[in-house]
């Protein structure tokens, strides 16, 4: 089935036009003519994602890697479980509720995937534990970290926790016993409870009752443990131990925790809510009664009479949606027990990204973009330049507007208080803030009432469509003249994911660029587009078709025996037109490599569809997170990054950008950036005919790509830094020209003060 196009249609509609792409020759169709609809031809979406995080699992059970870092990649598993099954599997149980018609491209019901779903999850979670009871917990002891039960500990400390108990815990608690009288109550989202199974002396039917473990507290309690340098006990242990202090009448029959995950998803009709703030705030309320889709329960006595209870109670199925587990709930709490552990030979090498030498110690960074474009490659350069950029706009008195998409931009963000500032200052301040950012909802909410404060123009995108793409523009007066200033990037405006994400950036004054990013803003703020676009393709008004273009003439040029080839990084690949596309071009000649980190749904390596097609990815330390391409084009080779994967909802339901590489200095950075991750053979997975990964075989000593950024980036801020110091004669010099600037300015001011 081919992706609901109405939203695109629709914004078509009401700007009465559909804006051509750049470059975007039409391709006979012909060139694309395949027995496209087939099931075998795809994978499914939703086991492939499952499949991706298997590979991050399997850096947890990686014994080179780190063991503080094994758990954090342990943490990462549970923490994207969580999601999976808050967004994904909740919406298949909505389909299968709604007896949904159209089914995905491999064919499968909804049914049908929930019980594939099921076997493969349950799996990858009793492989989690038999990590973490095995491998993980047993190393973590050997090197002083431990989680203990309390009756472990020594008297004395077992008396301190429960006197702590009693002052800090017991207050907050409220015990709740299930019968005719009390219904069962309602659990909140990802929060863990203690299930109590109860019964009189002279009673055989069974009660039952539920304590609530309070969010709000540590659940990590730290207590001495003889030998250990950090140990724990869990908040849910302590509160079990005096489970007889709440059921004081009743005799307890077993005491176990459990976990509920819930439908997550916001469920927002933005052309009924007249206030999309105040529709998302109210959705927010109510979504932590969502249906319950995932039900964990770990060890403890009374399990199995009360299963069937609690299953009924959540509606839930026992046999699929039911994870019992042999070890703490929630592995990505646990990684708090490392936290402030300063020891680096359990770490990963520390590593702070460099500043590329046209931007270091720079005191006016337009004034290096005016000369030249400058790309960053985070996290190996670093984040700042950009901060900077935006800090420098907000106060440079010659700079007249700041417009700037924001889709999630962390807590405490310096780039929302720069333009907050900018504002204050009398500067015109437009920010797009994307408040249907899955799981950072409540976040921008709150900055966007900031901004708002402040004096910026909020605004919150166009109807029916989330804003993803990552813009920044900066209008400036020079010399009685107007100049442009863009920053565009595959990454959200996030200090912090620019850490640990990889992602490329670009800043250029070009003044095509310029223009599109200001149509790009007027579009978003106006519903106002221009007829053409110069440089960049902007989803959803022909990104989709240029994809399919590029791709087309690729097929075109290797059937006329020229040269052909598509590489190409993103997170996922889903889109069927585009799938279909690749097939045709690979039968065409077109050799195909594909770096997708997450979901594929494409076969590759398959006679007769996808033989040329080869699927890899990558994990590592850092989230593969970059979208950049390259097209052969017969040996004139064309580059492209995005905010967009190829899926249906990035070209069709979402407002992303795909920008050209024009400067040839630039093309031959990301081409040295698309060699390098394409060498790797240390981190990295190749995927099989049948939606299986399987290890690159690699020997001692293989490419490493994100290891080979690293040391790139520490060798050129070693010769920047030598390059950047400054002789004693330098040091005069600068001095002396900045008193030259205070001075000048110094008689500006007076100038003025006299002409007044």
């Amino acid at each position: 089935m081919r992706p609901d196009h109405r939203e695109a249609d629709s914004l078509r509609a009401h700007l009465d036009f559909a804006s051509e792409p750049p470059g975007s020759t039409p391709v006979p169709s012909a060139v694309f003519q395949l027995d496209s609809g087939d099931p075998s031809h795809y994978l499914n979406r939703e086991l492939s994602w499952l499949e991706f995080n298997s590979r991050v699992l399997s850096e947890a059970e990686n014994p080179d890697v780190p063991l503080f870092e094994r758990l954090k990649f342990l943490g990462i598993f549970s923490s994207n479980l969580d999601e999976f099954f808050m967004v994904r599997v909740a919406g298949l149980k909505a389909q299968r509720g709604e007896k949904v018609a159209d089914l995905p491209p491999d064919g499968l019901t909804p049914e049908e995937q929930l019980a594939a779903i099921s076997v493969r999850a349950h799996a990858l979670v009793d492989r989690a534990y038999r990590l973490w009871n095995t491998d993980l917990s047993p190393a973590l002891r050997r090197v002083g970290i431990v989680i203990v039960r309390p009756e472990e500990l020594e008297p004395t400390e077992l008396a301190s926790l429960d006197e702590r108990f009693r002052t800090e815990v017991f207050p907050v608690l409220t015990p709740l016993a299930i019968d005719p009288g009390h219904p069962f109550p309602h659990l909140r989202n990802k929060t863990i409870n203690l299930g109590i199974m109860l019964t009189r002396d002279a009673e055989t039917l069974a009660g039952f009752g539920v304590i609530q473990v309070p969010a709000m507290l540590n659940r990590l309690i730290p207590v001495h443990v003889p030998g250990a340098e950090r140990a724990f006990v869990l908040l849910e242990d302590v509160i079990a131990r005096h489970v007889n202090e709440f059921f004081q009448e009743k005799r307890l029959r077993g005491t176990y925790p459990f976990r509920v995950m819930r439908n997550w998803d916001l469920e927002i009709d933005e052309e009924e809510g007249e206030d999309l703030l105040q529709t998302i705030q109210a959705e927010l309320r109510r979504r932590d009664r969502g249906n319950a889709v995932r039900l964990e329960i770990g060890m403890g006595e009374g399990v199995d009479a009360s299963v069937s209870r609690l299953c009924k109670a959540l509606h839930i199925d026992p046999q699929h949606d039911v994870y019992r587990v042999s070890g703490p709930l929630n592995f990505g709490d646990l990684v708090a027990v490392i936290e402030g552990d300063q020891r680096r030979e359990h770490r990963d090498e520390r590593f702070h990204g460099h500043t590329p030498s046209p931007l270091k110690d720079k005191e006016d960074l337009f004034a290096v973009i005016r000369e030249r474009d400058v790309l960053l490659h985070h996290p190996f350069e670093s984040f700042e330049p950009v901060v900077e950029l935006i800090n420098q706009a907000a106060d440079d008195p010659d700079v007249l507007a700041i417009k700037q998409t924001l889709y999630r931009t962390g807590g405490d963000s310096p780039i929302v208080r720069a333009l907050a500032r900018a504002a204050e200052n009398g500067k015109q301040v437009a920010a797009i803030v994307e408040l249907k950012a899955r799981f950072d909802e409540a976040s921008n909410i709150r900055w966007a009432h900031t901004l708002e404060q402040s004096g910026v123009q909020v605004i919150y995108g166009l109807l029916g469509l989330k804003t993803h793409a990552k813009a920044l523009l900066i209008v400036r007066r020079e010399n009685n003249r107007i100049r442009r200033y863009v920053h565009l990037s595959t990454g959200n405006y996030n200090r912090g994911t620019a850490r640990l994400y990889t992602d490329i950036g670009l800043f250029t004054a070009n003044p095509d660029i310029g223009a599109d990013v200001t149509s790009l803003f007027n579009l978003l703020t106006g519903y106002s587009a221009p007829e053409k676009w110069n440089r960049l393709v902007v989803a959803p008004l022909g990104l989709h078709e240029a994809i399919l273009g590029l791709i087309g003439r690729e097929t075109l040029n290797a059937r006329s025996g020229k040269r052909a080839a598509i590489y190409a990084q993103m997170n996922a690949l889903v889109d069927v037109d585009v799938i279909d596309a690749l097939y045709a071009a690979s039968e065409a000649g077109v050799e195909i490599q594909l770096r997708i980190r997450g979901i594929c749904c494409l076969r590759p390596g398959i006679a007769g569809l996808s033989s040329r097609i080869t699927v890899q990815a990558t994990i590592d330390r850092f989230l593969e997170h970059i979208r950049l391409f390259r097209f052969e084009n017969n040996g004139a080779p064309e580059y492209f990054f995005s905010s967009a994967d190829w899926m249906p909802r990035n070209f069709h339901r979402r407002v992303e950008v795909l920008t050209p590489i024009l400067d040839e200095r630039m093309k031959r950075e990301v081409e040295q950036i698309r060699e390098t991750s394409f060498s790797d053979v240390a981190k990295t997975w190749q995927l099989t005919q049948d939606g299986t990964y399987e290890r690159v075989p690699a020997g001692p000593g293989a490419p490493r790509s994100q290891q080979k950024f690293i040391d790139r980036a520490k060798e050129r801020s070693r010769k920047g830094d030598q390059i950047a110091r400054p002789s004693a004669v330098h040091v005069l010099a600068r001095v002396g020209s900045e008193e030259d600037r205070k001075l000048r300015r110094a008689k500006e001011r007076q100038r003025k003060k006299q002409s007044i």
